[in-house]
């Protein structure tokens, strides 16, 4: 998604941008295509096991191949393509895989969230909170230029142009509009879990509750059962493309860590994260120590939940300080302040 939204700034540029996807469970070359962009997909192969490349990366099992696998199927495609800059998005690639296909491209941009591989790229986006140039500097060429921190955070211009609605808002904090959402997925269906403590607490007759979810979620059925038997309204949308309005409309958001965490700190909406993976520790982490939001540990939702919302409800300051340290933290240009790095300057010599 975070590619998708850069490959809309670059658009609005000039410049036009082709996908290459694998086809694993959930991809999603339907959305892509449907914004107008041409999607290379490569098969999954039969087979494939952690650890079949000797010396495999820690999220090696992601690509569905070894990287030279990889490397050899992009190889015709990006032969095709001469992509001027090729952009890197995949935690199971380094170094090897980019060197490989070093005469398809002229620039390479690697996007990164976890510091523990070698690139040689000559750019490097990490739009992590606490990360600096210094943990990339063994791991990138000394030319490479370093963009850090979450200014860069690519999200959709939707949120930049929210964030003022989202702010007159919050000039009253209260407790009674309710977003849950866990990402597009969702498959040990944390929603529901979230859902059933919910359905055991008072809640003010004048809240309402909103949970979003991906259009193919594995468990939009059950979902949508435990939502009609919540004593307050809930309402379960699906795919939804004003992500923002929903965000900037909600006084709490209990929510996955990973992007979308910087989309509602962009709107300065309270957050009670939900971490799903391990690459989204880290920044889940910066995130609560900024005081942007707290944590929600998956297995702790049925204990910790409920005092959460005892205390928010009690001590509404404490939301308006997240708000204000989720403003403080990114304004939400980052996109726009990428494309318009890789579209002018020494990089792009007037292409």
């Amino acid at each position: 998604m975070r590619c998708l939204t850069l490959a809309d700034a670059l658009r609005s540029r000039g410049i036009s941008s082709t996908f290459i996807c694998r086809d694993h469970p959930g991809h999603l070359a339907t959305v892509i295509q449907a914004r107008g962009y041409s999607v290379n997909m490569l098969p999954a192969p039969a087979g494939w096991r952690e650890g079949a490349q000797p010396g495999h990366l820690a999220h090696s099992a992601w690509l569905g191949s070894t990287q030279a696998m990889d490397s050899a199927a992009c190889r015709p495609l990006l032969e095709n393509l001469r992509p001027y800059w090729l952009i890197v998005d995949h935690y199971a690639l380094d170094e090897y895989w980019e060197m490989s296909l070093r005469d398809c491209y002229a620039r390479l941009l690697v996007i990164d969230d976890l510091a523990d591989r070698r690139h040689q790229c000559d750019v490097l986006l990490d739009q992590n909170l606490g990360r600096t140039e210094t943990d990339y500097l063994n791991l990138t060429p000394t030319q490479c230029r370093r963009l850090i921190g979450p200014h860069y955070a690519l999200l959709r211009p939707e949120f930049s142009a929210t964030r003022s609605y989202s702010v007159l808002r919050r000039r009253s904090m209260s407790l009674k509009y309710w977003l849950i959402t866990m990402g597009g997925v969702d498959s040990e269906n944390i929603t529901g879990r979230i859902l059933d403590v919910m359905a055991g607490i008072k809640l003010p007759k004048e809240s309402r509750i909103t949970v979003i979810m991906g259009a193919n979620a594995p468990h939009s059925a059950t979902v949508k059962r435990q939502a009609a038997s919540i004593g307050v309204p809930t309402e379960v949308l699906f795919g939804v493309n004003d992500m923002a309005r929903h965000m900037a409309e909600n006084d709490l958001c209990i929510g996955a860590a990973g992007g979308t965490a910087w989309e509602r700190c962009c709107l300065g909406v309270p957050t009670l994260l939900v971490v799903l993976a391990e690459n989204q520790v880290s920044g889940a982490n910066a995130i609560v120590k900024a005081g942007a939001a707290e944590l929600l540990a998956v297995d702790r939702i049925g204990l910790d939940l409920p005092q959460w919302i005892r205390d928010f409800q009690e001590n509404p300051e404490r939301l308006e300080r997240m708000s204000q340290a989720g403003l403080a933290m990114i304004s939400g240009t980052g996109a726009e302040d990428v494309a318009t790095f890789l579209a002018s300057g020494e990089y792009a010599n007037g292409r």
